[in-house]
């Protein structure tokens, strides 16, 4: 379940308002991978990734690019170690066999010169499925310290976890559905 999150993170994928071509590197510190899940019907689990690396190639005007995530697994954070012991385990996500997940999009969705979604590829666990990940929010500006345009939103998606393989605690514990959030920030270069 929490492999399918972090696909979905690496899901998270940025593109350019403004921009008119050019490639772009994932701001780590302003970009986040998190998934939720429910936890026994009664709270919801939230936990995030703390490493992450890609670069987006975006062409407003063609409206089109390829953004690519990859997401070190071992990074998993919840906030309380020993569900982060559990989560790396042959359990849930296997960090010792599969220590990164990717995500690989290249088909952008428009509103005008707005991004509203990116589709494309989630490989975790060895298992690659198509992912679509919906914008609610997308910007791109002049950064005032790096003095240059950053393009960034937030994307998200829901995933089976299931499709990866990750069916520890299905149904009970825990559903099939895993909401997947990426907080994405990219700087041209």
């Amino acid at each position: 379940m929490q492999k399918l999150l972090v696909a979905a993170a690496c899901t998270a994928v940025i593109t350019g308002a403004h921009a008119d071509g050019g490639n772009y590197a994932i701001d780590p510190t302003h970009t986040f991978v998190t998934f939720e899940i429910a936890h026994f019907g009664t709270s919801t689990n939230r936990v995030r990734f703390d490493k992450k690396e890609g670069m987006v190639r975006f062409d407003r005007k063609a409206k089109g690019g390829r953004v690519e995530i990859t997401i070190d697994m071992a990074s998993v954070n919840s906030g309380v170690s020993p569900f982060d012991s559990h989560l790396r385990s042959k359990d849930l996500l296997d960090v010792a066999q599969f220590p990164t997940a990717k995500f690989v999009g290249d088909k952008f969705g428009f509103a005008g010169d707005q991004v509203t979604e990116v589709a494309g590829t989630l490989t975790l666990m060895g298992k690659t499925h198509p992912v679509t990940l919906k914008a609610s929010r997308f910007n791109c500006y002049l950064n005032p310290i790096f003095k240059r345009e950053v393009c960034g939103g937030d994307f998200e998606t829901v995933i089976q976890r299931s499709q990866w393989g990750v069916n520890y605690g299905l149904p009970a514990m825990a559903p099939d559905n895993v909401r997947l959030l990426v907080q994405v920030e990219a700087v041209k270069q």
